[in-house]
């Protein structure tokens, strides 16, 4: 046989082969962020903080999420939309992506901890999700059940109310979910479905086609997530279109006063009042923001737009230096979940959504990634431990839809909500929350979180372990082992957070009271080094060895906090800190009160470690007052305060965080 026709042969064979096998998808698109976080599920968490919480997230709220989503009827809309089951759609228009929130959590879960039941009972909901696909792609459950009569809010047509409708919403989700179960398991049932529902919308939207934004932001992180795994420039240009169709397009049904519906008549509370490019004030609904935020650095990072991360970074020096709650929650107005005016930050009356807390890490987390820059790692420190924390129940079958940072003792956990965003929001950053303790670029390695752990992943040719031992945020000592594979010359950046600087927030909304930096210590194989501070990192470049260690100590004394002038809620009280925890006084520990306490300048702190309280905590002690509505003493009383994450655990009783101040 000629060589031609043997050539010839092999290439049929290898075009046949390749047309029966659909093309794998990239590790990761052309261009992203130039610090990458160590993946979770190449950090080993060991802490005696944050593994418990994982663990609980893992074995108690992922499977508690998948039986409420059964028992309420999420999962039914499902079944009844593939067929497989008779009756009619259940709930809100917004519930499928509950669904999906609840796969993405477990999913993750999957990649660290490998559990063939639950992978089946993914697949099981994949293939009922699949075929409730109809055959185009479109997938929303409330109009394939009843296209006359979807639930309320959905619109007469497909996409004829996208302000209010959530189908977009639910898709971002939907694409979240299948590209974090590909990444873990390498499976592509949900991603095809998430594949073939994103063609469609290709083909729907766009330049020449309709023209429409999503009133609830979401689609635009599923997107450029779905870009990364399949390579598709066609999803990131969708992104890039519904994010630039805000401040132009408005256009959508129009609500009377009364209908429950009207506030999608503003403008401002769905970011449409101006372009994005022109934004430089948060306004609107806080969830919606933070997702539109992350979004335009998404943008900007993968398809090489830098004017959106400017125009997201001008945004958020608004919010971190006239919105943000000291526990780091995002959204003062409690009737539509969105942010006030500047320095509007009522405490009993505020909102602060757990989701909009998931949000504000998402948005800082990539801010940081994109600028290296500590001051966001310092916020996204502060919710974690703050805002996002107390938002699940330490049983993790108990929730706060809503965190106000103070109560008369009306207010409780719940076991679930009929809107049920919250719960899985938080589950899927619980599942993930190992990626946001090391990052790195081609030539740094970012420590952003103290938390007990080894990471092993590949950096300049070889593979480097970190090994961290500290009992943070109780306890301000680290230990930090370096093991290189191979010596190897890089910069490690070690945050030294802004509480340690003196500074609890990067602006001036927030001060400490003695706004003196703490001395921090820092050895390197037991010899002591200079803390020279850049854009928040001690920045160490040397010839790594394996068996180098460094030795850090953090000051961390009990620290009064006061607030801006501007917020007029705030003149007269004071907060307390320690290191990153945001402490509160509960009525149960302090004479049935908490709305009444304050506290005299002159009061002496002592800190404890409380084994057999919440789980374990540190609380503070001192000496306080009662005093009446228009601050008399009544008594003395000695306070007792716990971090406020772990309120309403034990009942509920009257908390708050900003006691008044005695000078």
């Amino acid at each position: 046989m000629k060589k031609t026709t043997i050539a010839w042969l092999a290439t049929l064979v290898f075009i046949l082969t390749a047309c029966g096998q659909p093309p794998a998808p990239p590790e990761k698109a052309a261009k992203d962020y130039p610090i990458q976080p160590v993946n979770f599920w190449q950090v080993k968490v060991t802490d005696e903080f944050w593994a418990p919480r994982m663990d609980t997230n893992r074995l108690v709220t992922i499977p508690y999420l998948f039986r409420m989503n059964e028992e309420t009827g999420r999962v039914d809309n499902f079944r009844i939309a593939a067929g497989l089951k008779k009756g009619q759609h259940t709930g809100k228009r917004y519930n499928d992506s509950d669904v999906f929130k609840a796969i993405e959590a477990a999913a993750y879960t999957l990649k660290t901890h490998p559990d063939q039941a639950l992978k089946q009972q993914i697949d099981d909901l994949a293939a009922i999700i699949a075929r409730a696909q109809e055959p185009d792609g479109y997938l929303f459950t409330t109009r394939t059940i009843d296209p006359k009569n979807p639930a309320p809010g959905s619109g007469k047509e497909r996409w004829s109310n996208l302000r209010v409708s959530h189908e977009l919403y639910n898709l971002g989700h939907l694409y979240e979910a299948a590209v974090a179960y590909y990444q873990a398991t390498g499976e592509r049932n949900l991603l095809e479905v998430a594949i073939k529902s994103a063609d469609l919308l290709v083909r729907t939207f766009g330049p020449g086609k309709l023209r429409a934004f999503p009133g609830h932001q979401e689609i635009e992180i599923g997107l450029a997530k779905l870009y990364r795994v399949t390579g598709n420039e066609d999803y990131l240009k969708l992104a890039k279109f519904f994010l630039d169709e805000r401040g132009h397009y408005h256009g959508g049904e129009v609500y009377p006063p009364t209908s429950p519906f009207h506030i999608y008549n503003s403008e401002e509370y769905l970011q449409n009042h101006k372009p994005v490019l022109e934004q430089t004030e948060a306004v609107g609904h806080a969830v919606r923001a933070t997702y539109m935020y992350s979004g335009m650095l998404d943008l900007a990072a993968l398809g090489g737009y830098p004017e959106y991360a400017r125009a997201s970074q001008a945004i958020w020096e608004n919010v971190v230096s006239k919105k943000m709650y000291l526990t780091g929650g995002l959204g003062s107005t409690g009737e539509y979940e969105a942010f006030g005016p500047d320095y509007d930050l009522p405490n009993e009356k505020a909102y602060a959504e757990t989701c909009a807390a998931v949000g504000n890490v998402f948005w800082n987390q990539r801010l940081f990634q994109l600028e290296g820059d500590g001051r966001y790692v310092d916020v996204l420190e502060r919710v974690i431990y703050n805002g996002l924390l107390s938002g699940v129940g330490l049983s993790g079958d108990r929730f706060f839809y809503q965190n106000p940072l103070a109560s008369r003792g009306k207010y409780e956990r719940s076991s679930w909500f009929e809107v049920a965003c919250c719960p899985a929001n938080a589950a899927r950053f619980l599942a993930t929350f190992p990626q946001y303790i090391y990052a790195h670029s081609e030539d740094e390695v970012f420590i952003n979180l103290f938390v007990s752990s080894t990471a092993r992943f590949n950096f300049k040719g070889t593979e480097l372990e970190l090994i961290q031992e500290t009992k943070y945020p109780w306890l301000g000592q680290l230990k930090i082992g370096v093991n290189p594979a191979r010596v190897r010359e890089f910069v490690l950046c070690l945050r030294i957070p802004g509480w340690v600087q003196g500074q609890p927030v990067p602006s001036d909304l927030y001060r400490y009271l003695d706004s003196e930096a703490g001395q921090v210590m820092v050895r390197l194989n037991r010899k002591a080094i200079p803390v020279q501070i850049d854009r928040g990192y001690l920045r160490i470049k040397r010839r790594w060895v394996r068996g180098d260690v460094l030795e850090i100590l953090f000051p961390l004394p009990v620290r009064r906090v006061v607030a801006h002038p501007g917020v007029a809620e705030n003149k007269g009280r004071v907060a307390v800190e320690r290191g990153p925890i945001v402490f509160c006084a509960e009525g149960r520990d302090n004479g049935g009160t908490a709305l009444n306490l304050a506290i005299p300048d002159s009061t002496r702190f002592q800190q404890w470690y409380r084994n057999d309280l919440l789980g374990g905590v540190a609380v503070i002690t001192g000496s306080g007052l009662v005093v009446d509505d228009k601050g008399n003493e009544i008594r003395k009383q000695n306070l007792f305060l716990i971090p406020y994450f772990g309120w309403a655990n034990r009942g509920a009783w009257e908390m708050a965080v900003w006691l008044l101040r005695k000078e």
